[in-house]
């Protein structure tokens, strides 16, 4: 009897076995068309360099409080703007909405198809005084040094808007027109929400009755040694973004004098719901456009990696706890719950008789806000606890199609310009002005043609931001590249 039952075990075991090996050697990447690399032209990259280094002098910096909002920095950067590229301003039709967004219409010869938006922002994060000792450059000097151009925008993001103008004189002298209206939109409060600028933008343009195939914006990059494993680089070209909400979680309870304290202070109270809502994220998974990610990358991982993702059947658990151990896939599996204020007493010995927290989410597309928030109710289950919305909130981006036109093209171009790459849709895991933008286009990409490695992750929003020659050429040629690609594709 149990050497029968040995038997079957041992058949069962050589049957999984086989079915686990046999579904990672069919898990293999899907063919992806061959493009041959192009001729983009020649560019004077010391001299483009030269004039990202002027427009990271301007400091258009987006404070969260209005009072310290420095409009002459902005005006300047416009002015500078209409200097550097006399030819974009003397061939396409220049407008402002929110009076520093400008917005460019470069007129197609063909009016049946439809226009296509490209977008980046001028504005800045701040650089705290305490921060810059540790800068090895002066964040907006815009020092050209070591092969880099440094400062803040260089990544994030006036990298892509001197990009994109650079790309456009370059045409312009060389005596292109394009068949198709194209549109260029430089935000000035991106960083605060956009909602002045690319918000009218959007606004204004819905109301005129245009509507664009498809929008391309930041979001990501070529990302370079991001995902251990990988050899080649991945350009994620993000086809949704996360939403957000804040909300302010208040725990109420008896004040009084320090000397006395209660069993349970506002304080302590607080820190439970904290402690639960940390413990007890919003679910996740390998779905949707996260899923679609995955699915892409992983045939390219190493042996054991594939074979989890290839046997999701048996390995999904596993997979996902061990992908929520990392920030930045974490992050792509769900609603993120991040604390990020603490507020109580007035006074080291007094009692409060209410502590808040705020507790920032940056929502997945298969939520939405009103889940979110009856999510928290029901993990912190207090009724001494208070949940309330703080500020502006937003549902999460429709997902776009990564199967259309618009999309292939940007993929065929990113391989003509950067050579190998893995091509995959992704999320955004920030938010950009794209949420605007996506109101009046029919798909919307996110991505920023820049090589982007683990050493850079920090830079963004961070001390040394900075861009390199080789990265600053190839900004210009993809620009160049996919103005010239749009004239040959359909639609």
């Amino acid at each position: 009897m149990f050497k029968r039952i040995f038997g079957i075990l041992a058949v069962a075991v050589l049957v999984l076995i086989t079915v686990l090996l046999v579904n990672t050697m069919l898990y293999v990447p899907k063919e992806q068309p061959v493009v041959a690399a192009s001729d983009t032209g020649s560019f004077d990259v010391d001299a483009i360099a030269n004039n990202l280094s002027q427009s990271i002098r301007f400091k258009t910096v987006s404070h969260q409080s209005p009072a310290d909002f420095e409009s002459s920095e902005f005006e300047g950067f416009i002015r500078w703007l209409k200097a550097t590229y006399p030819l974009v301003h003397e061939k396409m039709e220049l407008k402002f909405a929110g009076g520093l967004t400008p917005l460019y219409k470069w007129e197609g010869e063909d009016s049946s198809r439809k226009p296509v938006i490209m977008t980046g922002h001028y504005d800045v994060v701040p650089a705290p005084e305490e921060t810059l000792g540790d800068w090895t450059e002066p964040p907006f000097s815009g020092n050209i040094s070591d092969g880099f151009v440094w400062g803040r925008g260089t990544l994030d993001d006036k990298i892509a808007v001197v990009g994109l103008m650079e790309a456009a004189e370059h045409l312009l002298e060389n005596g292109f027109s394009p068949k198709r209206t194209l549109y260029f939109a430089f935000g000035h409060d991106e960083e605060v929400g956009g909602w002045q600028g690319a918000g009218r933008v959007a606004q204004a343009l819905k109301k005129q009755g245009v509507e664009m195939e498809w929008s391309l914006d930041e979001g990501s990059m070529v990302l370079d040694g991001i995902l251990p494993g990988i050899k080649k680089p991945i350009a994620s070209i993000n086809v949704a973004e996360k939403g957000y909400v804040t909300l302010d979680i208040k725990a109420k309870a008896k004040g009084g004098h320090s000397s006395l304290p209660p069993s349970e202070t506002a304080v302590g109270r607080l820190s439970k719901a904290i402690r639960k809502l940390e413990d007890n994220p919003v679910p996740g998974g390998l779905t949707d456009v996260s899923a679609e990610f995955f699915d892409a990358v992983a045939p390219n991982f190493p042996f054991v990696q594939r074979m989890l993702f290839a046997n999701q059947w048996l390995f999904g658990p596993l997979l996902e706890g061990e992908l929520s151990k990392s920030a930045a896939t974490n992050a792509m599996l769900r609603t993120t719950t991040a604390p990020t204020m603490l507020s109580a007493s007035v006074k080291e010995n007094v009692l409060p008789t209410e502590a808040t927290a705020t507790v920032n989410f940056r929502i997945h597309p298969r939520d939405t806000v009103e889940a979110v928030i009856s999510h928290v109710e029901n993990v912190i289950g207090d009724d001494q606890v208070e949940v309330s919305i703080r500020g502006d909130k937003n549902e999460a981006s429709p997902v776009s199609d990564h199967q259309v036109s618009g999309y292939q093209l940007l993929s065929n171009t990113f391989r003509e310009v950067f050579g190998e790459l893995i091509v995959v849709p992704g999320l955004t895991i920030a938010a950009t002005d794209t949420k605007h933008y996506s109101r009046i286009s029919e798909n919307s990409y996110r991505i920023n043609p820049i090589v982007f490695g683990p050493e850079d992750i920090p830079r963004i929003h961070g001390i040394n931001e900075r861009v390199s020659l080789e990265n600053i050429e190839l900004v210009v040629k993809f620009y160049t590249r996919l103005i010239r690609n749009l004239d040959q594709s359909p639609g």
